[in-house]
């Protein structure tokens, strides 16, 4: 079903907001600091993943003050959709990995389900360590792999229909940078 105009404002009107926008950068503050503690010194290889980590990378890679290099990759289960399907790779990692410390940029991570096949992948094309920042990470008991969690995680939210931050209702909505549940989802 196409929503409209109209019906997005309605969504974004009748949503809760569960962080608002400056706790949202408190936490990539804290995400940024423990990625420089930790990546500093390695030269990673950066790789954000379209379309949700597009926010989440144009937050987070300003804070991060030291040398490294960015690429994207495009990975989804879910389109314009909101609930995911087969994993559909539009747009493979590209850049040599072999040897390098690679961090996966991504919004959520919600099963988890396309997180663990991007780091397969990258591990696959020889990367010496995959990492892997989330501005969000759903609390359930469904994850791919039980008790999987990102290596740097913003901050932990219950288990509703979520947007904001890169994450989208039916394709909309990804530019908030609070994140907010759809209400009655």
């Amino acid at each position: 079903m196409d929503m409209n105009r109209d019906e997005m404002v309605k969504v974004m009107q009748e949503a809760d907001c569960l962080h608002d926008d400056a706790e949202v950068s408190a936490a990539l503050d804290q995400m940024a600091q423990a990625i420089t503690a930790d990546l500093c010194d390695k030269n990673p290889l950066v790789y954000v993943v379209l379309n949700g980590g597009i926010i989440a990378a144009g937050q987070l890679l300003p804070r991060l003050r030291f040398p490294l290099e960015v690429s994207y990759l495009h990975a989804t289960r879910y389109g314009d959709k909101t609930q995911g399907g087969r994993l559909n790779w539009k747009v493979k990692p590209t850049e040599d990995m072999n040897g390098r410390t690679v961090l996966i940029i991504d919004d959520i991570l919600d099963e988890g389900n396309t997180l663990v096949a991007v780091l397969e992948y990258c591990r696959a094309q020889g990367a010496s360590e995959v990492l892997t920042a989330v501005v969000v990470n759903k609390r359930h008991d469904r994850k791919a792999i039980p008790g999987m969690t990102g290596d740097y995680v913003g901050i932990d939210v219950e288990d509703r229909f979520l947007f904001g931050c890169g994450m989208d209702y039916k394709g909309f909505w990804r530019n908030t940078l609070g994140i907010y549940a759809v209400k009655g989802l």
